[in-house]
């Protein structure tokens, strides 16, 4: 079963959110792990490739996109299925992953824009409902 946290944020400025999740991408890949990024759309997965080419300067994180190469080490993708198990999806979608069960930890990072912390409790009951335990993480 997977470790599911929440990471919350104490703004609303979207471009905070996604750079935590570079953040917390390049940390996981660091210690060896492989991680799907999972965005809301085709833009925010846009977004999210040319972020982790430039989001910190002096650290390369190898990625791609899930239709160029599933295989990445950091792969960003919509709703497909991970082409490896037991790794990290950092999930911007606002609804839960239909493959959560292959990873061995979920992490959905909320910020305080009103919809999205709707969207989010909605999540963490999801969660509860089906047998997980969801811990808050403050950044």
């Amino acid at each position: 079963m997977p470790r599911i946290e929440f990471y919350v944020l104490s703004s609303a400025t979207p471009a905070d959110r996604l750079r935590a999740a570079c953040q917390l991408a390049m940390k996981a890949w660091r210690a060896g792990l492989p991680v799907f990024l999972r965005a809301a759309d085709a833009a925010q997965c846009a977004e999210l490739d040319e972020l982790l080419w430039r989001f910190k300067a002096e650290t390369f994180v190898p990625h791609d996109l899930h239709q160029h190469d599933p295989q990445a080490p950091v792969v960003i993708g919509l709703d497909e299925q991970p082409a490896t198990e037991q790794g990290v999806l950092i999930n911007l979608n606002p609804s839960l992953s239909p493959f959560v069960d292959r990873f061995s930890r979920v992490i959905e990072i909320v910020n305080q824009e009103p919809d999205l912390l709707t969207a989010c409790r909605e999540n963490y009951r999801s969660y509860r409902q089906r047998g997980y335990d969801p811990k808050r993480v403050e950044l």
